[in-house]
Order: structure tokens, then C-alpha cells, then sequence
């Protein structure tokens, strides 16, 4: 493998640090509406619905928030440091990460929705969600991997 690009050596660093990160903001993605549905079966107010507030508040700050930023600043420094920007594979990825992103975005808001004591989704919509970041995570494997 040629060590290209400014990044140079560190470049399998990077890459090491990009996927590790991903990891966990995967796991915290899977997590974060599996809590949902179970937060959703205790009554608003209960000291139940506090610890689950607690819960995903530690979620959404020690492996939510700054797995992303990690994951965004590694992945645009391996992206510029390839050049990867004209290739279709790269940006079938960049949008599918984009969409992640967003779907984070979505779960801090239902987060703080649930802090309300506001409820507006069911436990089926909630675990039709959650398979979300599986899917998209298999398409963007299969895209840096095959690169189709």
C-alpha cells in the first residue's frame, strides 16, 4: 500500500483511529433507540423515567457525540488525503454518512423529546428505527470495501 497524500505514515493511524471510532458511534447508535423502547415502557415523571434520562444523557455525551466528531474529522482527513472526492463509491458514502448523521441528529432530539415526558412515537415505530444504522452501515461497508 503506497503512504500517499500529507498524511503520509500516519495515514494507517488515521484510518486505524476512523474505524475504531466508527465502531463505537455504531454501538451508540444501535443503543440509543433500543433505550427508547424501553424508556417508553416506564411512566413519565417515575424515578424509572429519570434513570433512562440519565442513561441516554451519558450515551449521547461519553460515545454519542464525540465518536461522530472524531469519526468526521478522521474521515475528512483520509477523504482529502486520497483524493476520493471525484469517485462515485466515495460519494455514495459521504451521503449515506450524511444521513447518519442526521439520524443522530434525530435521536438527540428525540432524546430531549422523552425528557419532556413527550412520547410521540410507539415502541414499533422506535424498533423499525433502529435497524437504520444496520442498513446503512452494511451499504457503506460494502462501498469502501467492493467500491462499486
Amino acid at each position: 500500500m503506497s503512504l500517499v497524500g500529507f498524511l503520509g505514515a500516519t495515514m494507517l493511524w488515521v484510518k486505524a483511529g476512523h474505524i475504531i471510532f466508527v465502531i463505537f458511534l455504531m454501538a451508540g447508535l444501535f443503543m440509543m433507540p433500543r433505550f427508547f423502547v424501553y424508556h417508553h415502557q416506564v411512566p413519565v415523571g417515575s424515578d424509572e423515567d429519570g434513570k433512562w434520562i440519565e442513561r441516554e444523557d451519558r450515551l449521547r455525551r461519553i460515545i454519542l457525540n464525540p465518536s461522530l466528531i472524531i469519526v468526521w474529522i478522521f474521515g475528512l482527513m483520509l477523504a482529502f488525503n486520497g483524493d476520493y472526492w471525484r469517485e462515485g463509491w466515495f460519494i455514495a458514502k459521504f451521503l449515506l454518512v450524511i444521513a447518519l448523521s442526521g439520524y443522530h441528529g434525530w435521536m438527540i432530539g428525540y432524546f430531549k423529546k422523552l425528557q419532556k415526558g413527550d412520547r410521540p412515537l410507539s415502541e414499533k415505530q422506535l424498533r423499525l428505527l433502529n435497524e437504520v444504522p444496520g442498513i446503512a452501515a452494511a451499504i457503506i461497508v460494502i462501498l469502501v470495501v467492493v467500491r462499486p
